[in-house]
């Protein structure tokens, strides 16, 4: 079966990835419409998200946040797509870095670096980043179901000198690494954890919840520095990312987390309509 659904889907995804923008986006809007309109996809999420993080809201302002993130929501999912017919060139004119030396200059310390990003705004595309950098880029995720759409996945990330490991084979490659090569890891960090019991509890846009730590782990672990992606949206199919360092100021276990919740929420309130509001971020609050 899983199969059988690759070799349906599989010639869509080439074609979508060969069209050009202006047709994209004409996609894009369609899919808009029936992913808002008609299915509702988690609608009932996304709306109670928003009501979680802006209480103040009155519904007229919600419903245009509603309706600006299932526009980019669409865009993002074609995007993601387009990636793979994408050229170094139309990669690097669509995707734009401010200041990249912030990562020359740590990889010139000798240091490795983790990046870390929320699900706001084209974080797809950050996969670029091995064009602009020493060695590759690395995401950490988490592998697909379907085996055929997860060597896909990894095929179009290789494409622009970007690779995938998965999140439960980390520890295994971090341990692995090569002094003499470097390395850049990147962690969207803004997921909701799986062990609750266990997990770092704070407060993340005024409610209490449990709250991911691995990258922190990581980054103390293996004396890697860490620098937060902020991204943002210049125009439809357009981005710029700003690179802010983040330091351990070790005034609690938990610094480097709380920094980027912070910086993280800033990103949102800046312009809610690029956060990913369909995750259900806020699935165990604390009372």
């Amino acid at each position: 079966m899983q199969l059988l659904i690759y070799l349906i889907s599989y010639p869509l995804i080439k074609i979508v990835s060969l069209l050009p923008f202006c047709l994209i986006y004409r996609l894009s809007d369609l899919i808009n419409l029936l992913l808002y309109r008609v299915f509702k996809y988690r609608l009932k999420t996304v709306r109670k998200n928003l009501k979680l993080v802006f209480p103040r809201k009155t519904e007229k302002e919600l419903v245009k946040i509603e309706k600006g993130f299932y526009k980019h929501f669409s865009d993002i999912t074609l995007e993601s797509i387009k990636a793979y017919g994408m050229s170094e060139n139309d990669m690097k004119r669509r995707y734009r870095y401010e200041n990249i030396d912030l990562l020359k200059k740590i990889q010139n310390d000798k240091k490795d670096i983790i990046l870390l990003l929320g699900h706001y705004s084209n974080f797809e595309w950050m996969l670029s980043i091995g064009y602009h950098t020493k060695g590759n880029g690395y995401g950490i995720y988490t592998p697909l179901t379907n085996k055929y759409f997860d060597r896909l996945f990894k095929k179009i990330r290789k494409k622009h000198n970007a690779f995938l490991v998965s999140r439960y084979k980390i520890k295994e490659f971090m341990s692995s690494l090569d002094n003499n090569k470097n390395y850049l890891f990147g962690f969207a960090a803004d997921q909701s954890p799986s062990n609750v019991g266990k997990s770092y509890i704070n407060y993340f846009f005024g409610h209490k919840v449990p709250i991911f730590t691995g990258a922190e782990r990581f980054a103390k672990d293996y004396n890697l520095s860490v620098v937060f992606a902020d991204i943002s949206r210049v125009k439809r199919g357009y981005y710029r990312t700003k690179f802010i360092e983040i330091n351990d100021n070790k005034d609690s276990k938990y610094s480097i987390t709380d920094q980027f919740i912070k910086l993280l929420e800033d990103q949102v309130y800046r312009d809610p309509n690029q956060y990913f509001w369909s995750h259900n971020r806020f699935k165990y609050l604390i009372n």
